[in-house]
């Protein structure tokens, strides 16, 4: 069981970072042979990312079968991946665009990429295990300065100007 914090927590994450979410939907279930492949390829490209610690991919967390949100150290580790033909990823990229061609809608695939600059994200955690950007960049407690969202909010945006000067 994982650890639940009972104390106030948050995370401080340093630099940009990326939130990726990716999706798939099955509009003919009937037609296994079209999407079970594309089911199958995401767990192998998790599986391949989290084995290697320099991936860039800090961690996911399944919302559902069909949908994964990703955590990523950067857009150009995400970037990098996604061109690296010697990985899962490609492979499964063509494997997808030549099965379903540019007429077929048996199955989809969705993703949304949002780049997060610092002092534009702001996470509380309490009683609570470390889920999310807590999971994914770890947890700190919450220090005095940084009792409200506001505060926690201003206070990375401070950091951030600071470290542009």
């Amino acid at each position: 069981m994982a650890k639940i914090f009972k104390e106030r927590m948050t995370t401080e994450i340093e630099g940009e970072f990326v939130v990726f979410l990716i999706g798939m939907r099955v509009n003919n279930w009937w037609k296994i042979h079209k999407w079970l492949p594309v089911f199958k390829a995401m767990p192998r490209m998790l599986e391949e990312l989290s084995a290697d610690p320099n991936s860039g991919l800090m961690g996911f967390r399944l919302l559902n079968p069909f949908t994964v949100v990703q955590y990523w150290r950067s857009l150009e580790h995400l970037m990098a991946y996604s061109r690296q033909k010697d990985r899962a990823h490609m492979p499964a990229w063509r494997a997808f665009n030549q099965a379903i061609g540019s007429d077929d809608s048996d199955v989809g695939i969705w993703h949304e990429t949002y780049r997060i600059q610092p002092g534009n994200y702001e996470v509380i955690y309490r009683n609570m295990p470390a889920l999310g950007l807590g999971e994914a960049f770890g947890l700190v407690p919450i220090s005095k300065k940084r009792e409200s969202a506001h505060a926690r909010l201003n206070h990375k945006k401070k950091s951030a100007e600071v470290g542009m000067a």
